[in-house]
């Protein structure tokens, strides 16, 4: 399966969220459809009767040989003959479905397909309702676009970009998502940058985060990428203050074939990280990662915890930490803003990882994030698998967040 495919069946929650506001918003005030969108189906011939037969009747004075009855004219009369005709014994008519007698010309009836025309793709096409734009719709699109966790300020201005040209136009649910898809793709687009790397040994990452952010398996994930790519990566487990932290990055350690530093359980972490700068430099290690414990943005001791890992690694190297990511849990919505805003003032973060994006219906914040900071977006995070973690491309999570199908992509 595709990431793009994966990402889009996990961001259900967010995209049929926005699907169905869509779709309310729209048949609030659906306008009917215009003629050139729907054709008005012709009358169909009226049939024919003995009444109203299709030909003239011969002279009565001819007289007419009569057809075999069982394959009679449509709408044929029989002229009256010289000779009794048995009608006893005359066979009726056979019925259309038997013999399908020519029509008159006429233009041909819009009909459902049966079957066999669904399955050999005759199905008509479904016209979708549409509503004109106006004031009050748009007003409606902000209210949706921030309930979704875009925030106030990054839903107003999608919502003007999208309407600008367009006012009393009437769109349809998809025309809309389309649009959508292409302002949050916008934003998004300048902020999809993958992790850099630098000709500098050992290039130094710090990944910080709160508590239950994912810090650690997306440390394992990363890890495990880099190597593959053929990186020579060592992992520091910072958090020395949680067995359970040092054994997860110790089993994606093993998996990757990447060695794990660690330190006795309730060590000074800084004291660690120079440790571990130092081994790296010995093993001519490409990367280093080191883990950090979860820590709350409101908690100042534990901040002023990671300043003094951030002092102690420069005074090894003044340029480090190179890279200082910070790991985000999307299931936290509009909080996400105010952990960014803190975190990067205490360790200069430079770029954001997003996990979690397969448990929560507020995928939005991610575009609220883009367009307040401008912090690059390295990677996302579906899952618990390896190949869940991903680069971030704009494109694919603006279509799938909008709940878009892969056959409507531009």
């Amino acid at each position: 399966m595709s990431f793009f495919n994966k990402l889009k069946s996990r961001l259900t929650r967010s995209s049929s969220k926005l699907e169905k506001g869509l779709e309310d918003i729209v048949a609030e005030n659906a306008a009917e459809p215009e003629a050139s969108e729907t054709p008005e189906p012709e009358a169909a011939p009226k049939p024919q009767t003995r009444s109203e037969p299709e030909q003239s009747e011969p002279p009565a004075s001819e007289p007419v040989s009569l057809p075999d009855p069982t394959f009679p004219a449509p709408g044929y009369v029989p002229a009256p003959v010289t000779e009794p005709v048995e009608q006893e014994n005359a066979q009726p008519a056979k019925a259309p479905l038997d013999i399908q007698p020519a029509l008159p010309k006429a233009d041909p009836v819009p009909r459902k397909p049966g079957l066999l025309g669904r399955m050999f793709g005759a199905e008509p096409k479904v016209v979708e309702p549409r509503r004109v734009l106006d004031d009050e719709m748009l007003e409606s699109l902000e209210e949706l676009l921030i309930a979704s966790d875009m925030g106030v300020d990054t839903a107003l201005r999608v919502s003007a970009n999208l309407a600008e040209g367009r006012m009393g136009r009437r769109l349809s649910v998809t025309e809309i998502k389309e649009l959508l898809a292409q302002e949050i793709a916008r934003i998004m687009e300048p902020v999809a940058k993958p992790l850099p790397l630098f000709p500098k040994k050992p290039q130094v990452v710090l990944v910080v985060g709160v508590n239950g952010s994912g810090k650690t398996t997306t440390i394992g994930k990363l890890a495990s990428q880099f190597r593959a790519a053929g990186k020579q990566v060592v992992i520091a487990a910072g958090d020395t203050f949680r067995a359970a932290a040092v054994e997860q990055l110790q089993v994606w350690g093993e998996r990757a074939g990447v060695p794990v530093l660690t330190a006795p359980e309730g060590s000074d972490p800084a004291s660690l990280a120079f440790d571990a700068m130092k081994k790296a430099e010995e093993d001519g290690a490409d990367l280093l990662m080191i883990d950090t414990a979860g820590r709350l943005q409101n908690r100042a001791d534990l901040m002023e915890e990671l300043a003094k890992i951030v002092r102690v690694i420069r005074k090894r190297d003044p340029d480090a930490p190179h890279n200082t990511l910070l790991v985000l849990d999307a299931t936290t919505g509009q909080n996400a803003l105010q952990q960014v805003d803190v975190f990067r003032k205490i360790s200069d973060v430079s770029g954001l990882v997003m996990t979690k994006l397969d448990g929560t219906a507020k995928g939005g914040v991610l575009v609220a994030l883009a367009d307040r900071f401008g912090l690059p977006i390295h990677a996302i995070g579906v899952g618990e698998q390896l190949d869940d973690l991903a680069p971030f491309d704009p494109e694919e999570f603006a279509q799938a967040l909008v709940g878009l199908e892969p056959d409507a992509r531009r």
